[in-house]
């Protein structure tokens, strides 16, 4: 499989890069742990079937510190004592908010009332964000087929 398009290589994709990476900052920025968030992009990543982002999640993850069992057990986190309630959450939240187009319904009010009881309201705001933005990232990169592999950890500052 090959690269099919490289999307910053002309006005209109290097536009829209530019102020897709800039909503990006909302969420760096806000007071969701980096580990929360990085932890929920390789998730989202993984459903998505996206090698480019599975590679950057996991090689950040690695980079920041996190112990490889809890990097690998990110695919089956229902069946692993390795993440923390806050995070078994915010995982939850993803995978409902992700699998919409499963014909699936959506985020469940169990899994709601787990991530307010867990999150605040700006934590709430840049998960829900990060999602939506993780999804949307996933799309782009599948559809170009942009492959994992060659991502090293800090690559995007």
């Amino acid at each position: 499989m090959e690269l099919r398009f490289t999307l910053t290589d002309n006005e209109i994709g290097a536009e829209f890069a530019k102020g897709f990476g800039t909503a990006s900052l909302a969420i760096r920025r806000s007071p969701l742990e980096k580990v929360t968030q990085e932890l929920v992009s390789l998730r989202v990543s993984q459903l998505n079937g996206c090698g480019w982002c599975v590679d950057i999640h996991a090689k950040e993850l690695a980079a920041a510190g996190e112990p490889a069992v809890r990097i690998n057990l990110i695919a089956a986190w229902r069946e692993a004592t390795v993440f923390t309630e806050a995070e078994q959450a915010a995982l939850a939240l993803a995978e409902e908010g992700t699998r919409i187009a499963d014909a699936a319904p959506g985020v469940s009010d169990g899994t709601w009332a787990r991530v307010r009881a867990h999150f605040d309201d700006d934590r709430i705001a840049a998960l829900v964000a990060l999602v939506a933005q993780m999804n949307a990232a996933n799309r782009l990169a599948v559809l170009v087929h942009q492959q994992g592999g060659a991502y090293e950890p800090g690559m995007f500052g």
